[in-house]
Order: C-alpha cells, then structure tokens, then sequence
C-alpha cells in the first residue's frame, strides 16, 4: 500500500522535477491511500492557482485510490505522534495513516520519512 503526501500530489499535478518520483505510487490505485486531509490541501492549492475545474480534475484522480477518513483514533493517535516528532498537523495525520496501513509513505519531505 502507498500514500502520497499532498507535495506529492501536487508535483505530479504539475509535472514538475519530481513527478516520475510520484508517479508509480500514484498510478498503481489499486494500492493506494489517500488521507481525507491530502484532499483538502491539494484542492485548496490547486483552486488558488488555477481553477475550481481544475482542482476538481485533481480530486477525481485522488479518489481513484481509498480515501481514509480522518477518525477520532486516527486524530488522537496522529497527535501522540506529532508531539513526539514534532510535527506540524498534516505530517503526523499523514504520517499516521501510512503506519496506521502499513503503507509506504512517499514524500519530499525528510522529517516525515522517519
């Protein structure tokens, strides 16, 4: 199982220098994750710079994959883990869901690979 950190997402939107670092994890659905969170940042990102069509084209995308829901022990156990690392709020949820799934996370960022 993968998920893909919402930069993820939106270098491969953007096919940008780090695309085809994204794109495996991305393009295999049947394995992937998508935290309800990465939905939200990617939408918002992308409705800012472009379109609410194309920001709904995105979404489309991302929902190719099963979409987690941010529960109540998914929210309590991500904020354990984000005092512990010492994380912002959408790295430990994202973070968490990965572990949660035993899924690979696949990001740009160092901290959340830990």
């Amino acid at each position: 199982m993968n998920v893909v950190d919402s930069c993820g997402w939106l270098e491969y939107f953007a096919d940008g220098s780090n695309a085809t670092f994204f794109a495996p994890a991305i393009e295999a659905t049947e394995d992937l994750l998508v935290p309800a969170l990465t939905l939200y940042e990617v939408f918002k990102r992308i409705l800012q710079q472009r379109s609410e069509a194309e920001a709904l084209r995105g979404i489309a995308l991302m929902r190719q994959g099963r979409v987690l829901e941010l529960t109540e022990t998914l929210a309590l156990d991500a904020a354990r883990l984000s005092v512990d690392l010492k994380l912002p709020l959408a790295d430990s949820i994202i973070l968490h869901s990965a572990r949660a799934y035993h899924a690979v996370l696949w990001t740009q960022d160092a901290i959340s690979r830990t």
